[in-house]
C-alpha cells in the first residue's frame, strides 16, 4: 500500500539532527552537544501552576485560539519586551509549539507554486511544511555574507512567485542576529511587494548585548508580517509545546480556521502554566540568558584558539564553525568524532546542503559537559 503514500510525505527526510543525537545512545560514554534543548529545568513556580491546573481540573478544550488571559499576557509580554503591539481577541493565537506555529501560517498563505525565500544555512524543519502547503522553496545562500540575510543578498530573488520570506532571528544553526540597520534595509526593499514575512522569533530571549528586535516593528512591515515565538527556549518549556502567532486580524482570522482543524486548541494544562511564565516569570529568561552568553563566549574562544574558523552568535545557543580546513565532509568529520572521541555535533548539511563544510554545536550544556567534550575535539583535530 505504500504506493498510495502522499509522495510530498514519502520524500521528506528524516532530521539530520535527530538522527546524530539518537545514535549517541548507542555509544557507551558518549557526550552530546547535539539538542537544541535548555539544560536548565523549567521554572518551579510554572510546574506548579501547572499542577493547579490539574488539580483544579482545568483540563477541558479551551478557545480555539487559546485562553483569552493567556492571549493577553502574551500581548502584553511582546509589547514590554520588543514594542509590538498586537491585540489579545483577534491577533494572536496560542498554539502547540512554535513548529505548529509555522505549519499553520504555511498553510494559510501558501498555494501550489507560490515560492518561500529562506536564508541558508538553516533550519531544516521549514522546508517540508513548505512543500506539504504545496510551496516551493528557494535558498538563498549567506556563507559568504557572515550567515546574514540582507536586501542587497534577498532582493535578486524575489519575483512575482514569491509569496513569503522567511527571516529566523536569531538563527538557528547560527546564533546570528540582524541589526537594526539590517532589518531597516530589508523593510525598505519588501515595504510596496505583495507577499507575505513569517518570522520566527522564538529565540528572541536569548539576544546578547541588545534587546532583540522585530521586522513587524518597522514602517508598515506590520500589515504583512506573521510573528512566530514560543516559551520553549526562553522558559525552558520544550515539553509543554507553547508557541503562539502574531499576526493583522485579517490574517489571524483565516489562521484560527487551519488551527481549529488541525489541534483545536493547545494543551488547556499548558496553557494555564504559560500563562504563569509571562507574568510571574516574564523575566525568567534574564539568568539563563547571562549563563548561555558565558557559555558562548567559553566556546567560540576555545574553538577560536583550536583553529576553527566561526562567526561569533549574537544570539540563540549555537555555533557554527566551518571545518572545510580539514579536509573531511560535515558527514565524515561528525561520524568520526562520535566514533573515536564520543562525542556528538551536527553535521552542517542537516541545514540544507549550503550548511556543507560546517558543524554546528549547542552550547545548552552544563560548563563540564562543554569543557570535556571540547577537550575530545581539541584531542581529535590534532590527530588530522
Amino acid at each position: 500500500m505504500e504506493h498510495l503514500i502522499n509522495p510530498q510525505v514519502k520524500d521528506i527526510q528524516i532530521s539530520g539532527i535527530r538522527k546524530i543525537s539518537n545514535l549517541v545512545s548507542t555509544i557507551p560514554g558518549a557526550l552530546t552537544l547535539t539538542i537544541g534543548q535548555p539544560d536548565f529545568p523549567t521554572p518551579r513556580h510554572i510546574i506548579e501552576a501547572g499542577q493547579r491546573a490539574l488539580d483544579q481540573n482545568k483540563t477541558v478544550y479551551t478557545q480555539n485560539p487559546g485562553l483569552l488571559e493567556l492571549r493577553e499576557a502574551v500581548s502584553h509580554f511582546v509589547k514590554v519586551k520588543y514594542g509590538q503591539t498586537y491585540s489579545a481577541a483577534d491577533e494572536i493565537i496560542v498554539t502547540a509549539g512554535a513548529s505548529q506555529a509555522v505549519d499553520i501560517t504555511l498553510r494559510t498563505i501558501l498555494t501550489p507554486g507560490a515560492e518561500v525565500i529562506l536564508p541558508a544555512p538553516i533550519y531544516p524543519g521549514y522546508e517540508p511544511l513548505i512543500r506539504l502547503a504545496g510551496g516551493v522553496p528557494v535558498y538563498v545562500d549567506t556563507r559568504e555574507n557572515g550567515l546574514k540575510l540582507t536586501a542587497e543578498l534577498l532582493a535578486p530573488y524575489l519575483s512575482d512567485k514569491t509569496r513569503c520570506v522567511i527571516l529566523c532571528y536569531p538563527s538557528n544553526p547560527t546564533g546570528q542576529v540582524l541589526s537594526k540597520q539590517e532589518l531597516s534595509d530589508l523593510a525598505n526593499l519588501l515595504d510596496g511587494r505583495e507577499l507575505f514575512v513569517l518570522s520566527d522569533e522564538i529565540y528572541s530571549e536569548l539576544v546578547y548585548g541588545e534587546t532583540h528586535q522585530s521586522i513587524s516593528t518597522i514602517g508598515k512591515m506590520r500589515e504583512k508580517t506573521i510573528v512566530i515565538n514560543g516559551l520553549s527556549k526562553s522558559h525552558a518549556m520544550t515539553g509543554w509545546r507553547i508557541g503562539f502567532t502574531l499576526a493583522p486580524a485579517n490574517i489571524t482570522e483565516h489562521m484560527v480556521k487551519v488551527h481549529q482543524y488541525n489541534v483545536t486548541c493547545a494543551s488547556s494544562v499548558s496553557q494555564y502554566a504559560a500563562l504563569e511564565a509571562l507574568t510571574a516569570g516574564i523575566d525568567d529568561a534574564l539568568p539563563m540568558r547571562k549563563e548561555y552568553e558565558a557559555r558562548r563566549d567559553y566556546v567560540y574562544d576555545r574553538l577560536l584558539a583550536m583553529g576553527f574558523e566561526l562567526e561569533k552568535p549574537e544570539g540563540a545557543f549555537y555555533l557554527f564553525p566551518s571545518i572545510a580546513k580539514f579536509g573531511l565532509s560535515s558527514q565524515e568529520f561528525t561520524m568520526r568524532l562520535l566514533q573515536e572521541e564520543h562525542v556528538a555535533v551536527v553535521p552542517g548539511d542537516a541545514f540544507t546542503s549550503y550548511g556543507e563544510g560546517f558543524i554546528r554545536i549547542s552550547y545548552a550544556y552544563s560548563q563540564e559537559v562543554l569543557e570535556e567534550s571540547l577537550n575530545r575535539v581539541e584531542r581529535f583535530i590534532s590527530k588530522l
